[in-house]
């Protein structure tokens, strides 16, 4: 028969284990709560003008705008087209092993549909969301815009709105109304994907 004195021991053994198992299902809740927010997130557009649109870079293949890009430019055309945006600013630079940047792949594809050269800004230095927004902003500042839609993913919305607000820009979201991420595994995979890289964010910001 066990002792008092191991009967505790034994219990605080216990108590020990829990604690770690504890931290893992408070880790858990907040990965899936912030998913959750991510994908609602997604679905929030608006219909307020703006000075200009912000869409933000993507692959490009050859000298085309990958699929993923195109859906967005698409979508900055469509908007300027309402005109609840007079400017679409591009953004991204050359990736790697590519022969031309990602604001002039959109900038070429743009004026191929009929966007006046006049109405196109880019930048075409950055290489990150953090980026895009950061050297985006510094090409509105040059030319006096002050309020803007920021185009990309609805998945991709969140992580990108709280960068834009972080850098103090006036702006809105507006995603894409269609994504090339339309299977099942592929819209989790990029939802895995911004949740790890919304979280690491904030929690770098928090520091």
């Amino acid at each position: 028969m066990l002792s008092k004195k191991s009967i505790a021991k034994i219990s605080t053994r216990r108590k020990l284990l829990l604690v770690p198992a504890f931290f893992v299902v408070i880790a858990v809740s907040i990965v899936e709560y912030t998913a959750s927010r991510i994908y609602a997130y997604g679905s929030q557009t608006t219909q307020i003008p703006a000075q200009a649109a912000i869409v933000l870079g993507a692959a490009v293949r050859g000298n085309q705008p990958s699929p993923v890009f195109a859906e967005r430019i698409n979508h900055g055309i469509t908007i300027y087209r309402a005109g609840q945006v007079r400017t679409l600013l591009f953004t991204g630079g050359i990736g790697q092993g590519k022969q031309i940047a990602e604001s002039e792949a959109a900038k070429q594809y743009a004026m191929a549909r009929g966007v006046p050269v006049s109405d196109i800004l880019t930048e075409a230095e950055s290489h990150t969301t953090d980026e895009n927004l950061r050297f985006a902003k510094r090409v509105a500042e040059q030319h006096h815009l002050l309020s803007f839609l920021i185009v990309s993913d609805p998945l991709h919305m969140k992580r990108a709105m709280a960068m834009a607000h972080d850098l103090g820009l006036q702006a809105l979201p507006s995603p894409t109304p269609t994504t090339r991420y339309r299977t099942l595994q592929s819209q989790l995979g990029f939802l895995a994907h911004e949740t790890y890289f919304y979280l690491d964010y904030r929690c770098r910001h928090l520091l």
